[in-house]
């Protein structure tokens, strides 16, 4: 899993926007890793959906930040992408983000190594009439052969 991130942010009041991208490797994708979840504890702004935060708002006036969700991609795409808004913070620091995107590699470490000690498996078969049913059907069989062989 390759994991890439970007936080770029305009002078002012705007709030910052954290650009990020996951892409399995083809051997993971080959194995169907399954998605793994994570809540975050990447800030997400409260009123987040406008880009900008003015002095005494939202939460720049103290108000509470929920977080946000990860999720690894899916095997069969191999790739997400996505953009989220990060609230407003005078110095400019977000150490959430590396911390969660570690864990989230981690998490992921854990269901890789889980999916690849799941070994490979053939299996094949092949039964036949049993002894005692081809004794029981014998007679009746070789009687059938016998009357149309002589034509009745």
């Amino acid at each position: 899993m390759i994991l890439e991130w970007t936080i770029r942010k305009k002078r002012g009041n705007y709030r910052p926007m954290l650009e990020y991208s996951i892409s399995l490797e083809p051997f993971e994708r080959n194995l169907a890793v399954p998605q793994v979840v994570l809540e975050s504890s990447i800030p997400r702004p409260p009123q987040g959906w406008t880009n900008h935060c003015h002095p005494g708002h939202a939460e720049r006036a103290g108000l509470p930040c929920e977080t946000y969700r990860l999720h690894t991609p899916s095997h069969k795409q191999g790739k997400l992408s996505d953009s989220l808004r990060l609230p407003w913070r005078e110095d400019g620091e977000y150490p959430e983000v590396e911390t969660s995107f570690r864990l989230l590699r981690e998490h992921f470490e854990i269901v890789l190594k889980n999916t690849y000690d799941s070994q490979p498996l053939e299996q094949s078969g092949r039964l036949e009439l049993s002894g005692e049913t081809r004794r029981h059907v014998a007679t009746g069989v070789a009687a059938q052969r016998f009357l149309q062989a002589v034509g009745l």
